[in-house]
Order: C-alpha cells, then sequence, then structure tokens
C-alpha cells in the first residue's frame, strides 16, 4: 500500500474549471495504473478516469470530453483537469491505485458546483 494525498478542489461555478492533485509515496509508481474515483453520499461511487504506465486513458460517460488526466512520473503525481464543470459533478473525488495490495486510496477532496 502507498500513501496518497490529494490537493485542490474546492467550490466553483457551473462552467468553470478546477485541477485536482494527488502525490503518491510509491517508488514504482510509473508502473501503477492511477484512478480518480467519486462518490455522492447515498450514490455508488463511480471511476471517473484511469491512467496506465503508458499513458494509455479511459474516462467515465459522464465526462463527455471535460476532464483530463494526466501523470508526471517524475513528480509521482497523477492530477485531473476538470472543465465545463456542472452541479452534478458535485462530489468527493479520491485518488485510488488498485496496483498495490490491498488497493491504496487518498483522503478525498470535496468539489463543489454552485451557483
Amino acid at each position: 500500500q502507498v500513501q496518497l494525498v490529494e490537493s485542490g478542489g474546492g467550490l466553483v461555478q457551473p462552467g468553470g474549471s478546477l485541477s485536482l492533485s494527488c502525490a503518491a509515496s510509491a517508488d514504482n509508481f510509473e508502473i501503477l495504473p492511477m484512478n480518480w474515483y467519486r462518490q455522492v453520499p447515498g450514490k455508488h461511487q463511480e471511476l471517473v478516469a484511469t491512467i496506465f504506465f503508458n499513458n494509455g486513458t479511459l474516462y467515465g460517460s459522464f465526462v463527455r470530453d471535460r476532464f483530463t488526466i494526466s501523470r508526471d512520473n517524475t513528480k509521482r503525481t497523477v492530477s485531473l483537469q476538470m472543465n465545463n464543470l456542472e452541479p452534478e459533478d458535485t462530489a468527493v473525488y479520491y485518488c485510488n491505485t488498485m496496483g498495490t495490495v490491498p488497493p491504496s486510496w487518498g483522503q478525498g477532496m470535496q468539489v463543489t458546483v454552485s451557483s
């Protein structure tokens, strides 16, 4: 298991942008698949985006080209740039990797989209 520390998030108006960042303590960070999940109270957790060791990416269908996940292996960070945010994007966002045993999770960052 590795330590994942998130930063960013906060309050933004609809149509605005936010960036989340996650710093990992793993020595083998460059081979770890990294994910961003989100959760709204009372709803199932959703996979927002995944980035693989080769920079291949996957996104949840609700993203619709609004978000971009990226990684910097030198800094051992993974980021999520979120544009054109909607009130429905309001959730706690978690950094994660399933590449450790057990899976590793960040502490979660609140993102609130509201006017």
